[in-house]
């Protein structure tokens, strides 16, 4: 973690500013390793591995190293629990599964092997900037927000491009996009979509790729980070939509059943079943994934707790709702779509 991210860092629960408590630093001490963040109000948040981890239940997922570093720590989770029972039982419930469905997933991913859905690094960029409506040139110098970055690859294309990009996920995938990461201006985070622990109104862009759609509630998660745009900024998100299509109903219709299972079980489930039928239709069709790319791609459809799929009419409207102009579907595949949205710049509007 850069100190100079401390300044946008918010508490995802009551939006306050944080302080640091520093236990270890980069042999450059540019770069904090360990530590505590503190809101002004019974929060706290660690920094691991030089992460800020802050999810709102991040107090729980991280209760080993608070036991090491944090004396009081026992008191202060004990308020949290007395205080926010019922918001702590919410973000456990809803993000329990889908954390250890996307940890497994990317944690499959060979960084000098595998490709990013079929696409190299000139791929993924060129997706990024027909999703965003954006070029080489428009990005520099301009602060983006990746809600939801994955295995952070993108975020490192981005910022060697001119910009600098604040990659989030709420996954342990979080780990490895930090530890792969080369570019300075590329920062990562863990956070959820629905707490975003981020200044309000800071980003020129923020953009959200297949991320919404494998929350509880979409819109609800879209308007927990159409805060974070800043007034003039652009708001861009990848979406599925529906499809007549039998197989893929099929598959969606099978998913509910099987997501509900352990994800180490789901693992072995699809490697069995799944993964030799898709290996030969690829090889047959041509396609030269490799069996990693081709076990994550069945991951990302199957494992997911939540998988939804949305017209892209109910997406515009969203936007509208909350005073976004200029809303355009820039890219519309098989799959799902992007569409973008320019926020207001004049207050009360």
């Amino acid at each position: 973690m850069q100190l100079p991210l401390l300044q946008i860092l918010r508490c995802p629960v009551t939006r306050s500013t944080l302080k640091l408590k520093t236990f270890s630093s980069s042999s450059a001490g540019n770069e904090i390793l360990e530590g505590i963040l503190f809101a002004e109000n019974d929060w706290f948040y660690p920094v691991i591995k030089g992460i800020p981890r802050l999810t709102v239940e991040a107090f729980i997922d991280y209760e080993d190293f608070f036991e090491t570093h944090f004396s009081a720590y026992q008191e202060h989770r004990d308020i949290l629990e007395k205080k926010y029972h019922r918001l702590i039982k919410y973000v456990t419930e809803k993000n329990k599964r889908t954390k250890e469905s996307f940890s497994r997933e990317w944690k499959l991913f060979n960084y000098k092997k595998d490709k990013t859905w079929d696409q190299d690094s000139n791929g993924m960029m060129n997706r990024f900037l027909d999703e965003t409506g954006e070029t080489l040139q428009s990005l520099k110098g301009k602060i983006i927000f990746d809600a939801g970055c994955g295995n952070g690859l993108l975020n490192q294309y981005i910022a060697a491009a001119g910009a600098v990009v604040l990659g989030m996920d709420f996954s342990l995938s979080i780990e490895k996009a930090y530890q792969q990461n080369t570019n300075p201006d590329a920062l990562f985070i863990q956070g959820d979509v629905q707490f975003p622990p981020l200044a309000f109104e800071y980003f020129d862009i923020v953009h959200c790729s297949g991320v919404l759609i494998h929350t509880n509630n979409t819109e609800l998660s879209f308007s927990c980070i159409e805060p974070c745009t800043k007034k003039g900024g652009k708001l861009s998100v990848w979406l599925y939509h529906p499809r007549r299509n039998f197989s893929h109903n099929l598959f969606n219709f099978i998913r509910k059943g099987t997501s509900r299972l352990p994800a180490k079980v789901q693992y072995y489930l699809y490697a069995i079943t799944l993964f030799p039928l898709s290996f030969i239709i690829k090889r047959i069709k041509g396609n030269k994934q490799n069996t990693r790319e081709m076990m994550i791609d069945i991951l990302d459809w199957f494992s997911p707790e939540f998988r939804w799929e949305h017209e892209p009419s109910e997406a515009a409207a969203w936007f509208y709702k909350r005073n976004y102009s200029s809303v355009k579907i820039t890219t519309l595949g098989i799959f799902g779509f992007n569409i973008t949205g320019i926020k207001d710049q004049i207050e009360g509007k």
